[in-house]
């Protein structure tokens, strides 16, 4: 047995420590402790703000803090992206909280009295509002630190959200001079309302957008033009702020930032060398696979991902550990929490209640309660879906379990940064799942440490993001022909809403056509539309909690289970009229899994690519897709229990795709034989699908997929993969465009199954509508192998190593 001190952790909650291909632990890697590098205040910084900060325990800045501040006072606009409770708070505040507090202005050109004491203001945008809460606190606590006297002086913060009180908004409009809210009220609540705000938009000097790196994909997308819409209405009341952003490590800042606010990449700058200290964090890989056992088609039998990712909970909290455990379903965080709490019982009952589930869709007091309990050490042991990713201020945490892989290499670096957050040694586990990207990740660690982190994709030229913004803006302010250049560079845009009668041209621009509608209600930041979806218990008539409109199909249908708190509901109707869940408890023994099928139509190709008799495509498609029943299977060992038939209306998708035909000759020349080309296609489609995300910044259930052995739009044998967002996210794009690196990692990652024909950790999904039938395994590879060989030599710079 090991000794050495990255073992210690191991031995101590009394888990393997052997590292080796048959067993659990498969890799351990020790990112190394890190340094503190700190710098003096500026001197700008006024010396109240420095005592309220020496006040709260601050005695001194890191270099990078210094760094951005300097940045962001010199009229730059800044991301700062550096690592898990680095200080990237202080960092980005720092610059605006000096005016307001009576520093000189910076030099970027700003409102008429920005310099002034009670002149400035700042607006913080935040994800989600349990971070803005925390920063809420923290300002409050440092305002109430500050010398400065007078009811109009001073650090004056506030909240201005869903759950802000009304009589409470009036006063935040009036005096608040830091605004923290969350993208859904910018859109709805406040830019519709800006001659409310006059007075703060005319003062506003810096926007701050927190974790900026959750900005990718259609949300990413939406926030960008909602920056591109604030941005207007600041110039019409004479402001010109700067933006910053904190943000998780990311592949390139500085132009994913410029894309994100919409300002030149020549104008931003990126900090992203961390000086903040850190104590070392061993990494294990780890597979909950038993070696004595095997499953369908002789793969090795793998534990539940939920009930691996308990037992290691509950090992880390009986030997004393404050753990955190990511995972990233709702119904994941509450079955880890379900099962480590009646493990827990079993050592010590008063260990029951040490152990909670965090995810959204409770009501807020339960938020509340479970972060004030985490940060207070009342709680041991948390599952939680990416929701506590975010840089809510939860310090003195032990160990870290990841249960899947998150997404993005991102959140991953994100997440595990939460161990050992007080400078001690921290230990963070990543247990693969039944994924072909999960099993690839085990087999090359250097692809999660070694690579550099992802870059957000983002597309705001997406005419199904942009079209409710253009209406939304034109509604905020008319739209004249500089603000083209934001929303709608080539007009064709415009012109078609124009044309369809949502907007009316006048000689001062364009107006929104319609009185007695808000258009903002028509953009929908989280969703596809039409949600959200509230619970109703029926035996009560209480609300138990939400959810978005994309899951209440696939999740709230008729049978489902439903789990909320470590209770268990079973679904009596989904009533999508009045957008309700009618639920009733229960507590069965099996959990539930929607099964869907899926069609697709060519709409419009826009790039094609020869690749010997193999041709990729990128462009538009139209998916439908029906929800067509659901699977009972049994907790812990995930049988199969019964399979039941639902009658659901089907939806339709537009959405971008790339897709790749083959003919049979070309296919039968790779080795796939004409009885094999169906389940050859079904096989390689689920494995890219898997595989994708290791190149973009989404995950597989973000894309969509389908193959057929003849296609009545492209009469060939082809493989299709979709965004799955309405006009695309830019994920099926990303994958078009490195198609050979894609296709290589997943023909690498089946060659390596030891399964005979075929297991979850390589050709099966957990979504097939089609309960993964046909698939043919080695048909599949023969495939994979013979695109890739018949690639042009210009595309080898993007190949993986030989397999």
């Amino acid at each position: 047995m090991p000794d050495q001190e990255p073992y210690e952790l191991l031995r101590r909650a009394g888990l393997p420590t052997e590292v080796s291909d048959a067993g659990p632990l498969r890799h351990v890697r020790t990112l190394a402790a890190r340094r503190a590098q700190t710098a003096p205040w500026p001197a700008w910084v006024p010396s109240s703000l420095r005592a309220g900060y020496r006040q709260l325990g601050v005695t001194g800045l890191y270099t990078h803090q210094v760094q951005a501040a300097e940045a962001l006072h010199s009229g730059r606009h800044t991301i700062l992206a550096t690592g898990t409770a680095s200080g990237k708070s202080l960092g980005t505040q720092l610059p605006g909280l000096a005016e307001i507090c009576g520093g000189p202005a910076g030099a970027a050109p700003g409102p008429e009295g920005s310099g002034s004491r009670v002149g400035a203001t700042m607006l913080y945008l935040s994800p989600t509002k349990a971070l803005a809460a925390d920063q809420l606190d923290a300002l409050t606590q440092l305002a109430e630190a500050t010398s400065v006297q007078g009811p109009e002086a001073g650090i004056r913060p506030a909240a201005y959200d869903g759950d802000t009180d009304p009589d409470q908004r009036r006063w935040v409009r009036q005096h608040a001079n830091v605004v923290l809210t969350n993208p859904d009220m910018l859109n709805v609540g406040i830019l519709p309302n800006h001659r409310a705000w006059a007075r703060f938009f005319a003062r506003l000097r810096y926007v701050i957008i927190d974790e900026a790196h959750t900005c990718r994909g259609v949300f990413g997308s939406h926030i960008a033009l909602l920056l591109r819409r604030l941005r207007r209405v600041c110039a019409h009341y004479g402001a010109d702020p700067v933006f910053t952003g904190a943000s998780a490590t990311s592949g390139d800042p500085a132009t994913s930032f410029s894309r994100l606010i919409g300002h030149p990449q020549h104008t931003v700058e990126a900090v992203t060398e961390d000086a903040s200290p850190h104590g070392a964090v061993d990494v294990y890989l780890w597979e909950a696979t038993s070696s004595e056992l095997t499953g369908d088609n002789a793969a090795p039998l793998k534990r539940s991902l939920t009930v691996e990712a308990a037992d290691i909970l509950s090992d880390l909290v009986v030997a004393g550990h404050r753990t955190l455990a990511f995972i990233k379903s709702r119904r994941g965080a509450e079955t880890i929490a379900q099962i480590a709490a009646d493990s827990l019982a079993e050592v010590d009952r008063d260990l029951r209640g040490r152990v909670a589930a965090y995810r959204s869709g409770y009501l807020k007091e339960e938020r509340r309660e479970l972060e004030d309990a985490l940060r207070e050490g009342r709680l041991l042991g948390v599952a939680s879906t990416p929701a506590l990713e975010l840089g809510i201020d939860i310090s003195g945490l032990d160990a870290v379990i990841i249960a899947g892989w998150p997404g993005t290499r991102a959140s991953f670096f994100q997440q595990l940064g939460r161990a050992g957050r007080s400078g001690q040694r921290g230990a963070a586990f990543f247990i693969a799942g039944d994924d072909p990207l999960d099993s690839y990740l085990l087999d090359h660690p250097e692809a999660i440490f070694d690579t550099a982190v992802e870059d957000a994709v983002t597309d705001p030229s997406n005419p199904h993001v942009a079209a409710p913004h253009v209406l939304a803006a034109a509604q905020e302010l008319p739209l004249t022909p500089p603000d083209l250049d934001l929303f709608d560079p080539e007009r064709w845009l415009i012109d078609s809403l124009t044309e369809q009668g949502h907007l009316r041209r006048r000689p001062r621009g364009w107006f929104f056509a319609h009185d007695d509608v808000s258009a903002a209600s028509w953009v929908k930041l989280r969703s596809d539309g039409g949600g959200p979806f509230t619970i109703v218990n029926v035996q009560d008539g209480t609300v138990i909690g939400d959810m978005g409109s994309a899951q209440a199909q696939p999740q709230a249908h008729p049978g489902a289970v439903y789990v909320h708190q470590g209770r268990s509901y079973i679904v009596e109707d989904l009533d999508q009229e009045n957008n309700t869940v009618l639920v009733f408890p229960a507590a069965p023994p099996y959990y539930t899994q929607a099964r869907e099928t899926t069609s697709i139509e060519v709409l419009e190709v826009h790039q094609e690519v020869d690749w010997g008799r193999y041709r990729l495509h990128s462009g538009m498609v139209e998916v439908t897709g029906t929800v067509v029943g659901f699977q009972r299977k049994a907790l812990g060992s995930s049988e199969v229990l019964s399979d039941e038939p639902l009658d659901l209306p089907p939806s339709s998708l537009r959405t971008h795709a790339m897709w790749m035909t083959a003919p049979e000759t070309a296919l039968s020349a790779a080795g796939v034989v004409p009885e094999h080309v169906p389940g050859a296609l079904h096989a390689a489609e689920h494995a890219m699908i898997g595989l994708l995300p290791l190149l973009t910044s989404g995950d597989r259930w973000d894309i969509g997929g389908v193959s057929t052995a003849l296609h009545r739009d492209t009469e060939l044998p082809t493989i299709f993969v979709y965004d799955g967002h309405p006009g695309g996210a830019g994920f099926a794009q990303r994958g078009f465009e490195l198609a050979a690196e894609w296709i290589g990692a997943t023909a690498e990652t089946i060659s390596g199954c030891s399964c005979a024909t075929g297991c979850p950790s390589c050709v099966q999904s957990p979504k097939c509508g089609n309960r993964n039938n046909p698939l043919e395994k080695q048909s599949a590879l023969n495939l994979l192998r013979g695109i890739l060989a018949a690639r042009p030599a210009s595309t080898d710079r993007d190949a993986p190593p030989q397999i």
